[in-house]
């Protein structure tokens, strides 16, 4: 197997089947440059080709997780610019949210300050979030002249948290708290300040990376598939998806481990 990608824009390790990933431009609160954006996008395509990596957490180092694009980086040159070339960068930015989402791996967000703009989306398309208590998060795009559908963010929003809540987060653009994100079920847990959003999800990946990573690749791929379903559907769709999970050996290790009174140890978990 190849080994890992060394992103130069960002920080990405590797330990017991968990990657990380690290924002790190702390001056800047994390915000992306156009290099970040494709070289996010290109790490999470990659990271299904190796089957060490089992479960992944995103993060940001400092006070911030993402405050969206760099407004000198990226807003500062798109002004102006003819069509062609916007609609160049905005199918850009998409490609990161249709990896996070596509990539078979299980993806925790540690949100531990502002997620704002694009940092709100990519916390949005993972699958999981733990936010510190003085998080903040915002869909900002009204307040910059633009609509809320952006990055696949009308798409993400409203099965997060329903589309009254998403009608209002994305038409008024206002920043919202941790307590609120999670009372509307944009967050999972929220933890004390400090390293708590990142120390559970560095635990809750490591429960993922021990698990079946076949059965959750399935759930994953099935959470995505059956949003467009109707139920006939998506329980014909489960019934496919169950029996294939009980052709993969994983199904078998639980039963004897189950009878031997042991853990199970499921293939290509960590020792």
């Amino acid at each position: 197997m190849s080994e890992l990608p060394t992103p130069r824009s960002f920080r990405l390790n590797l330990d017991r089947g968990v990657a990380t990933i690290t924002l790190d431009r702390p001056d800047r609160l994390n915000a992306l440059t156009f290099e970040i954006y494709r070289e996010l996008a290109e790490v999470f395509e990659d990271l299904d080709r190796h089957e060490v990596v089992r479960a992944v957490v995103i993060t940001g180092a400092g006070r911030g997780f993402c405050s969206g694009g760099d407004q000198d980086d990226i807003i500062h040159h798109l002004l102006g610019k003819p069509t062609p070339e916007l609609l160049a960068f905005t199918r850009a930015t998409g490609r990161l949210i249709a990896a996070i989402r596509r990539c078979k791996r299980p993806v925790i967000a540690a949100v531990n300050g502002v997620a704002v703009g694009a940092g709100a989306v990519i916390a949005a398309a993972c699958d999981l979030r733990i936010a510190a208590a003085g998080a903040k998060f915002g869909f900002i795009f009204p307040k910059v002249g633009l609509c809320g559908a952006d990055m696949g963010a009308t798409y993400l929003l409203p099965r997060l948290v329903g589309l009254a809540h998403a009608s209002e987060i994305l038409f008024f653009g206002e920043v919202f708290d941790a307590e609120r994100a999670l009372a509307i079920g944009f967050v999972n847990r929220v933890v004390p300040d400090g390293d708590a959003a990142r120390a559970m999800a560095q635990e809750w990946a490591a429960k993922l990376s021990a698990g079946p990573a076949f059965a959750h690749a399935m759930t994953k791929q099935m959470l995505e598939s059956e949003a467009c379903m109707n139920l006939g559907e998506a329980i014909e769709a489960e019934a496919q998806a169950q029996a294939l999970c009980m052709q993969h050996g994983d199904f078998a290790e639980a039963h004897a481990a189950f009878k031997a009174k042991r853990p199970p140890r499921f293939a290509g978990a960590p020792e």
